[in-house]
Protein backbone atom coordinates (compact mmCIF):
# COMPACT_ATOMS: atom_id res chain seq x y z
CA UNK A 1 0.00 0.00 0.00
CA UNK A 2 2.89 2.39 0.75
CA UNK A 3 4.53 1.60 -2.67
CA UNK A 4 1.21 2.12 -4.13
CA UNK A 5 1.07 5.59 -3.15
CA UNK A 6 5.04 6.94 -3.38
CA UNK A 7 4.38 5.63 -6.90
CA UNK A 8 0.51 7.92 -7.48
CA UNK A 9 2.13 10.57 -5.27
CA UNK A 10 5.34 10.71 -7.35
CA UNK A 11 3.12 10.65 -10.60
CA UNK A 12 1.29 13.43 -9.08
CA UNK A 13 4.33 15.68 -8.39
CA UNK A 14 5.02 14.97 -12.15
CA UNK A 15 2.09 16.33 -13.92
CA UNK A 16 1.07 19.16 -15.83
CA UNK A 17 -2.18 19.68 -14.06
CA UNK A 18 -0.75 19.15 -10.15
CA UNK A 19 -1.95 22.19 -8.80
CA UNK A 20 -5.42 21.67 -9.86
CA UNK A 21 -5.46 17.97 -8.70
CA UNK A 22 -4.21 18.71 -5.49
CA UNK A 23 -7.73 21.18 -5.27
CA UNK A 24 -9.67 18.20 -6.35
CA UNK A 25 -8.11 15.69 -3.89
CA UNK A 26 -8.53 18.47 -1.20
CA UNK A 27 -11.88 18.55 -1.86
CA UNK A 28 -12.23 15.04 -2.30
CA UNK A 29 -10.37 14.21 1.26
CA UNK A 30 -12.93 16.74 2.80
CA UNK A 31 -16.31 15.44 1.69
CA UNK A 32 -15.36 11.32 1.13
CA UNK A 33 -12.03 10.05 0.54
CA UNK A 34 -11.36 8.20 3.94
CA UNK A 35 -7.37 8.85 2.98
CA UNK A 36 -6.07 11.90 4.80
CA UNK A 37 -4.21 14.58 2.59
CA UNK A 38 -1.00 14.31 4.22
CA UNK A 39 -0.05 10.85 2.61
CA UNK A 40 0.08 13.08 -0.80
CA UNK A 41 0.56 16.48 0.90
CA UNK A 42 4.04 15.92 2.75
CA UNK A 43 5.81 14.57 0.04
CA UNK A 44 4.07 16.84 -2.84
CA UNK A 45 5.71 19.99 -0.78
CA UNK A 46 8.83 18.06 -0.09
CA UNK A 47 9.63 18.20 -3.66
CA UNK A 48 8.27 21.32 -4.75
CA UNK A 49 9.65 24.06 -1.63
CA UNK A 50 9.67 26.52 -3.92
CA UNK A 51 5.87 26.35 -4.30
CA UNK A 52 5.02 25.29 -0.48
CA UNK A 53 3.00 28.12 0.52
CA UNK A 54 0.82 28.11 -2.49
CA UNK A 55 0.45 23.92 -2.03
CA UNK A 56 -1.14 24.90 1.42
CA UNK A 57 -3.49 27.47 0.24
CA UNK A 58 -4.82 25.57 -2.35
CA UNK A 59 -5.62 22.34 -0.26
CA UNK A 60 -6.99 24.78 2.19
CA UNK A 61 -8.90 25.97 -0.93
CA UNK A 62 -10.37 22.69 -1.90
CA UNK A 63 -11.37 21.71 2.07
CA UNK A 64 -13.39 25.09 2.19
CA UNK A 65 -14.98 23.71 -1.12
CA UNK A 66 -15.82 20.27 0.25
CA UNK A 67 -16.65 21.94 3.49
CA UNK A 68 -19.54 24.03 1.31
CA UNK A 69 -20.50 20.89 -0.04
CA UNK A 70 -21.10 18.75 2.79
CA UNK A 71 -22.78 21.80 4.85
CA UNK A 72 -24.92 22.00 2.16
CA UNK A 73 -25.85 18.20 2.26
CA UNK A 74 -26.48 18.25 6.21
CA UNK A 75 -28.44 21.56 5.88
CA UNK A 76 -30.48 20.71 3.01
CA UNK A 77 -30.93 16.51 2.98
CA UNK A 78 -30.06 15.22 6.59
CA UNK A 79 -33.73 14.86 7.89
CA UNK A 80 -34.53 12.89 4.55
CA UNK A 81 -31.62 10.35 4.68
CA UNK A 82 -31.11 10.61 8.51
CA UNK A 83 -31.03 7.24 9.12
CA UNK A 84 -28.29 6.46 5.88
CA UNK A 85 -25.76 9.45 6.77
CA UNK A 86 -25.95 7.62 10.36
CA UNK A 87 -24.88 4.45 9.16
CA UNK A 88 -22.09 5.76 7.52
CA UNK A 89 -20.32 5.77 11.48
CA UNK A 90 -19.64 3.00 13.51
CA UNK A 91 -22.46 4.73 15.99
CA UNK A 92 -25.40 6.23 14.66
CA UNK A 93 -25.86 8.16 17.98
CA UNK A 94 -22.62 9.52 17.22
CA UNK A 95 -24.20 11.73 14.63
CA UNK A 96 -26.65 12.71 16.66
CA UNK A 97 -24.20 13.46 19.95
CA UNK A 98 -22.46 15.58 17.35
CA UNK A 99 -25.18 17.25 16.08
CA UNK A 100 -26.11 18.28 19.47
CA UNK A 101 -22.60 19.73 20.32
CA UNK A 102 -22.53 21.69 17.32
CA UNK A 103 -26.01 23.65 18.48
CA UNK A 104 -24.31 24.35 21.86
CA UNK A 105 -20.60 25.05 20.72
CA UNK A 106 -20.65 24.89 17.10
CA UNK A 107 -17.48 27.21 16.04
CA UNK A 108 -15.27 25.79 18.93
CA UNK A 109 -16.24 22.28 17.88
CA UNK A 110 -15.82 22.49 14.07
CA UNK A 111 -12.18 24.44 14.93
CA UNK A 112 -11.41 21.46 16.89
CA UNK A 113 -12.50 19.01 14.55
CA UNK A 114 -10.77 20.36 11.91
CA UNK A 115 -7.56 20.25 13.58
CA UNK A 116 -7.97 16.94 15.12
CA UNK A 117 -7.61 13.44 12.68
CA UNK A 118 -10.74 12.39 12.95
CA UNK A 119 -13.25 12.47 10.02
CA UNK A 120 -13.96 16.02 9.23
CA UNK A 121 -17.41 15.02 7.65
CA UNK A 122 -19.18 14.48 10.97
CA UNK A 123 -18.58 18.21 11.67
CA UNK A 124 -19.42 19.21 7.78
CA UNK A 125 -22.50 17.19 8.19
CA UNK A 126 -23.84 18.00 11.74
CA UNK A 127 -23.22 21.85 11.12
CA UNK A 128 -25.45 21.68 8.48
CA UNK A 129 -28.25 19.49 10.50
CA UNK A 130 -28.16 22.08 12.37
CA UNK A 131 -28.48 25.00 10.66
CA UNK A 132 -25.72 26.47 12.51
CA UNK A 133 -24.43 29.56 10.41
CA UNK A 134 -22.72 28.81 7.64
CA UNK A 135 -20.63 31.79 7.82
CA UNK A 136 -19.32 30.97 11.23
CA UNK A 137 -18.71 27.38 10.32
CA UNK A 138 -16.72 28.57 7.35
CA UNK A 139 -14.66 30.68 9.31
CA UNK A 140 -13.83 28.16 12.08
CA UNK A 141 -12.62 25.98 9.37
CA UNK A 142 -10.91 28.21 7.25
CA UNK A 143 -8.83 28.41 10.48
CA UNK A 144 -8.88 24.89 11.49
CA UNK A 145 -7.40 23.74 8.19
CA UNK A 146 -5.01 26.54 7.37
CA UNK A 147 -3.35 25.78 11.10
CA UNK A 148 -3.46 22.11 9.93
CA UNK A 149 -2.03 22.70 6.01
CA UNK A 150 0.27 25.98 6.62
CA UNK A 151 1.59 24.08 9.65
CA UNK A 152 2.15 20.82 7.27
CA UNK A 153 4.10 23.65 5.05
CA UNK A 154 5.75 24.76 7.93
CA UNK A 155 7.06 21.12 9.26
CA UNK A 156 8.24 20.66 5.66
CA UNK A 157 10.20 24.37 5.52
CA UNK A 158 11.66 23.47 8.88
CA UNK A 159 12.45 19.65 8.53
CA UNK A 160 12.63 19.23 4.89
CA UNK A 161 12.81 15.50 4.01
CA UNK A 162 12.14 14.47 7.77
CA UNK A 163 9.02 16.21 7.75
CA UNK A 164 7.20 12.80 7.15
CA UNK A 165 8.82 10.64 9.83
CA UNK A 166 8.48 13.55 12.86
CA UNK A 167 4.42 14.06 11.28
CA UNK A 168 4.04 10.46 11.38
CA UNK A 169 5.95 9.88 15.29
CA UNK A 170 4.14 13.61 16.63
CA UNK A 171 0.77 13.53 14.39
CA UNK A 172 -1.39 12.21 17.77
CA UNK A 173 0.36 14.48 20.45
CA UNK A 174 0.44 17.63 18.41
CA UNK A 175 -3.58 17.27 17.85
CA UNK A 176 -4.14 16.46 21.48
CA UNK A 177 -1.88 19.89 22.43
CA UNK A 178 -3.63 21.99 19.57
CA UNK A 179 -7.28 20.75 21.03
CA UNK A 180 -6.47 21.31 24.72
CA UNK A 181 -5.69 24.69 23.76
CA UNK A 182 -8.65 25.39 21.60
CA UNK A 183 -10.58 23.79 24.63
CA UNK A 184 -8.51 26.18 26.57
CA UNK A 185 -9.06 29.20 24.77
CA UNK A 186 -12.76 28.36 24.60
CA UNK A 187 -12.72 28.21 28.53
CA UNK A 188 -11.39 31.61 28.92
CA UNK A 189 -13.61 33.09 26.24
CA UNK A 190 -16.59 31.74 28.36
Amino acid sequence: MVAYFKRKTKQFIESKNMYMALVIASFLESIIVPIPLEAVLIPLMQAKREKIWLLAFLATLGCIFGAIIGYGVGYYLFDQFAEQIASWFSDPQQLENVKNQMQQQGFWYVLSVGIIPIPFQIAMLAAGAAKYSLFMFLLATLIARTIRYFGLALLVKVAGNKAEAIFRKYKIPTAIVLTLAVALFWWIKH
